[in-house]
């Protein structure tokens, strides 16, 4: 008996800075979304990934443009803090048909963990059509703790990453079945909500 299919899932992964955008440096913040979430899912993924600069007309035609090409969650990096140029978060709620607080909340929460600035940062979510955005940190490090969460010596788990509620997030908004390796990330859904193998 062959174990059924993981739902196919296509994925926007956008990483915005003016530096790495134009060669400046290197960008680390796409290879760390897509190693973090190769690690994290059981679906096969197809990546969309774009390099792009801190210009909030262009962030947000990308975002649209990433939701009509059919990528169920969108997941940006940089561009959240206070500086003048950072602008990802007003470019994101301007595509935005739905707000999802509780998303930039927890990051926060986590972040704040680590760094006391953490309060600096300006992470939003936001539903549009059949797409949940996500703003992440810009480090590789504060991604990965942020979707993962926190968790003791043993890997049990002291604070839930954000990623935890995104499978069922993407369920209520008509998207493919998310499931995750709960080595790296235990997906939480009501029993009624859990599909059955």
């Amino acid at each position: 008996m062959t174990e059924p299919r993981h739902d196919p899932v296509k994925i926007g992964i956008v990483s915005i800075s003016d530096r790495a955008s134009t060669g400046v440096y290197e960008d680390k913040g796409l290879p760390a979304l897509q190693d973090w979430l190769n690690r994290a899912l059981l679906n096969p993924v197809t990546f969309e990934p774009r390099l792009i600069p801190d210009e909030q007309d262009t962030i947000s035609a990308t975002l649209i443009a990433l939701v009509q090409e059919g990528c169920s969650l969108v997941l940006t990096t940089g561009g959240t803090g206070p500086a003048l140029r950072d602008v990802t978060p007003e470019a994101t709620l301007a595509v935005a048909h739905k707000e999802m607080p509780g998303f930039g909340e927890q990051m926060r929460q986590i972040s704040l963990r680590f760094v006391p600035t953490a309060i600096l940062s300006r992470q939003v979510a936001v539903v549009r059509d059949q797409s949940l955005i996500i703003n992440l940190p810009g480090q590789p490090k504060a991604i990965a703790e942020t979707l993962e969460g926190l968790k003791d010596a043993t890997g049990a788990q002291l604070v839930p990453g954000i990623f935890a509620a995104v499978p069922y997030c993407v369920d209520l908004i008509g998207g493919p079945y998310l499931e995750t390796r709960d080595a790296v990330c235990k997906a939480f859904r009501p029993k009624s909500a859990v599909r059955t193998r």
